[in-house]
This record gives C-alpha cells, sequence and structure tokens, in this order.
C-alpha cells in the first residue's frame, strides 16, 4: 500500500476548497451582524477593506509567481475575516489593510500558499499590528447606544485587571461592551461553531482542551473561570482558529495537545 505523506489540506480540488472555506465565512455571518449592531456600520467596512485587500494581494502574489489564481478558493477571505475579527471598530482601514497585506503576502503567499503556512496568517497579522503599530489597538469603542462619554471604553479583561466592576455574564455573552469586532457577541460565535461541527468542517479535539485548559488554569490561579471563558477572544481563538486545517496537527491526540497548549 502507498502511503502519501505531504503537508495539509489534503483534499486539493478547488471546489472542494472553496466550499469548506465558504461554510467558515458563513458561519462567521452572525458574528459580522451583532458587531454591526454594536458598533454601527464601521464594523463592515473594516471587515471589506481587509476582504479587499486579501483578495488584491493574494492574486497579485499568484501573477509574480506565475501560478493559477488561488484567490477565488476563498481562503485568503476567511483570513481577511478572521483578522477583522481581532481588530477594534475604530482602527483606521489603511492599518487593517497594511495587517492584511502581511498576513497574506509574508505568512501565507510567501511560504507557498494554502496548506504550506507555517502560522496562522490572520493571528500574525494582528501580531504585526500589535508590534508594529501599536496605537491602533489602544482604543476600543464602546457599544452603540451608550452615553456620549462612554464612546471608548475598557475590555472585560482590562476591567478585571483595574480592579474596576465587571461586566455581567448576560452582557458577555451578548457582546454588550467595548472589545474587538469577534471577541463580544459569544452566542453568535457559538452558533457559526455549531453549524461548522454539523456540516463536519470542524471538530472538538483542539477546542475542548483549549477552552478546559484557560478555565482550570484561571481556576487554580483564584480568578473566575467562567468570566475568563467569556471574555477576550477566546471563543473566537477556540472555534475559529485553533481548528485551522494547516496550522492544526491532524490526529485527535495531537489536536489535544495542540489545545491544551494554546489554553495553557
Amino acid at each position: 500500500m502507498n502511503l502519501i505523506n505531504e503537508a495539509s489540506p489534503h483534499f486539493h480540488g478547488d471546489s472542494m476548497t472553496f466550499k469548506i472555506m465558504g461554510c467558515v465565512c458563513l458561519a462567521l455571518v452572525p458574528t459580522l451582524i451583532a458587531a454591526t449592531v454594536l458598533y454601527g456600520l464601521g464594523a463592515p467596512l473594516l471587515v471589506l477593506v481587509c476582504i479587499a485587500t486579501a483578495l488584491v494581494c493574494e492574486h497579485l502574489c499568484c501573477i509574480i509567481m506565475h501560478r493559477e489564481s488561488t484567490a477565488g478558493d476563498l481562503s485568503c477571505v476567511v483570513t481577511a475575516m478572521l483578522l477583522a475579527f481581532t481588530l477594534p471598530a475604530s482602527c483606521p482601514f489603511g492599518i487593517a489593510a497594511l495587517g492584511t497585506a502581511f498576513a497574506i503576502i509574508v505568512v501565507k503567499m510567501l511560504f507557498g500558499g494554502i496548506g504550506t503556512n507555517v502560522f496562522n496568517p490572520a493571528v500574525a497579522g494582528r501580531i504585526f499590528i500589535m508590534v508594529a503599530l501599536p496605537s491602533a489597538l489602544s482604543s476600543y469603542p464602546d457599544v452603540m447606544g451608550k452615553p456620549l462619554d462612554a464612546i471608548t471604553g475598557a475590555t472585560p479583561l482590562a476591567m478585571v485587571a483595574s480592579g474596576a466592576e465587571p461586566y455581567s455574564y448576560m452582557d458577555m455573552l451578548l457582546g454588550n461592551h467595548a472589545g474587538a469586532l469577534g471577541e463580544t457577541c459569544i452566542i453568535t460565535l457559538l452558533i457559526g461553531y455549531i453549524f461548522l461541527l454539523a456540516v463536519k468542517v470542524v471538530d472538538g479535539w483542539a477546542t475542548v482542551p483549549f477552552i478546559g485548559t484557560v478555565a482550570i488554569v484561571t481556576a487554580l490561579g483564584g480568578q473566575d473561570p467562567v468570566y475568563q471563558v467569556l471574555s477576550g477572544g477566546l471563543a473566537l481563538g477556540a472555534f475559529f482558529m485553533a481548528t485551522d486545517y494547516t496550522t492544526t496537527p491532524m490526529t485527535p491526540k495531537g489536536k489535544i495537545i495542540f489545545g491544551v497548549g494554546c489554553g495553557s
């Protein structure tokens, strides 16, 4: 029997990749709608800027590399949406586009394109912005409808760190607090994740250990594990980034170890 040992993804057909990435895009739509309701039209515009940048960058890279364009397989769209979800609605469009270009050109295409990158492009793009242009991530607009003197609010973890009164669990679930686009409404992120489970695009081998490890470590540290699980970008990372086909191990045992490592 001949065994094939090569980098994931192992289904290389354009239609298969398109269907998988299309499902991920659909799973992210509820959170995009929630972000629009919470933060206004700046949220979808930011996502559109990232998507447009990703499509152009990947197409140009394929031209330079003398390859058939892979911009249409939606993998770069997923990267763009996830990166945008890690940014506040107040992030300047130019900075968001720069981070997206770095994610696609440097982290994805210079490594050979889909299936060959060693880092998650969306995470790397967020880190690039955080290191190179930290001022873009220093302000998180509060949800619409709050008093005018609360246009910029503290994120849940920032409130805990400062000793301020934390948000309620219900506020955390509904996204009624300041934060990045995809760090707020836990319910919509969960809906998207359940959809991906139902269509068998992802599994829970890495996600459950990821969240469980965060809860255990937090409890051992004397903090509220439920609040920690509901705050920040844990849900976005556990549901949509720890399940990335390329940068996540292939076997269940490997995924469990990977999930524990992410949550440690």
